[in-house]
């Protein structure tokens, strides 16, 4: 399976986790919600680590990188779950979308040849997937303030962006369960660590745990497949392609919720799409 194939799978996991975040976000404790998805992921992960008996040490090296990375996942899942519940949507996906050309930045600095057209699908991907969000049709009148809004959908660029960088780079050391693993259980350590110092609600509601372990399954798929592109050619393109999860957000609404989609959005996903095509080929 390529790189870029494991990133369109973590795209479609990670548009229907984000979709459920933000009519979820809206009647459930922020923070409750996170942790059951963050424990059900590892849940997930511990099964799939079972399973292929994928339990190898991590050398002292991969080790300090992973933990950073799971550092930068808690930072990139705490900015996508405040920024949806502020929302609008239209302003957060296309702003959290821009990780990849951090990611593709990453692999330059690596030694990656990244050629002009593949930087013009790069792009490409971005402006498609912004535009079909920018356009997104909401009945909401009323929003937040948006500069906070905004500082939080960076965060969580810059928190996807990071953990991708340096998960992928040890993966590519020690393999990606591993590393996976090292990530999800510094995440939720930190986490379980500041709520409890800040007295957060740690239980979400009986009515909220199904759809919180579907999310927390896909959550799983998702950060596995972009972690075990690391050992892949191209690896960055995992990355790129997991980009159209605020797309695949909004196609998800259209289709299950009814909500509009006007010509200008289907024309950002055809570009969207479009780039995923030319790096594929």
């Amino acid at each position: 399976m390529s790189a870029l194939t494991l990133g369109i799978i973590a795209a479609f996991a990670w548009g229907f986790h984000d979709t459920c975040v933000r009519s979820l976000s809206q009647r459930t404790p922020l923070m409750a919600s996170l942790l059951t998805v963050l424990i059900v992921g590892l849940a997930f992960h511990l099964g799939v680590t079972v399973i292929e008996d994928g339990f190898t040490p991590l050398t002292p090296q991969t080790t300090w990188m992973a933990v950073l990375s799971g550092v930068f996942f808690l930072m990139a899942s705490l900015g996508l779950y405040g920024a949806f519940q502020r929302g609008p949507v239209k302003l957060v996906a296309p702003i959290i979308a821009s990780y990849p050309v951090l990611s593709v930045l990453w692999a330059l600095l690596r030694g990656a040849e990244i050629s002009a057209y593949d930087w013009s699908a790069v792009f490409a991907i971005v402006i498609g997937v912004s535009l079909v969000a920018a356009l997104a049709q909401h009945e909401d009148t009323k929003s937040p303030a948006t500069g906070p809004t905004i500082a939080l959908s960076f965060m969580a660029a810059a928190g996807f962006a990071g953990t991708f960088a340096l998960g992928q780079y040890a993966s590519e050391i020690s393999g990606h369960l591993p590393v996976t693993l090292a990530t999800r259980l510094t995440a939720l350590a930190l986490l379980i660590g500041g709520m409890g110092a800040l007295r957060l609600p740690f239980w979400p509601g009986v009515k909220a745990l199904p759809v919180l372990a579907l999310m927390g399954i896909a959550d799983g798929i998702a950060l596995l497949c972009l972690l075990a592109a690391g050992g892949l050619p191209d690896a960055q393109y995992a990355a790129v392609a997991s980009s159209c999860f605020g797309l695949l957000t909004i196609l998800m609404a259209w289709l299950f919720l009814r909500e509009k989609m006007t010509p200008l959005q289907w024309a950002g996903c055809a570009i969207a799409f479009g780039g995923i095509g030319y790096l594929a080929l």
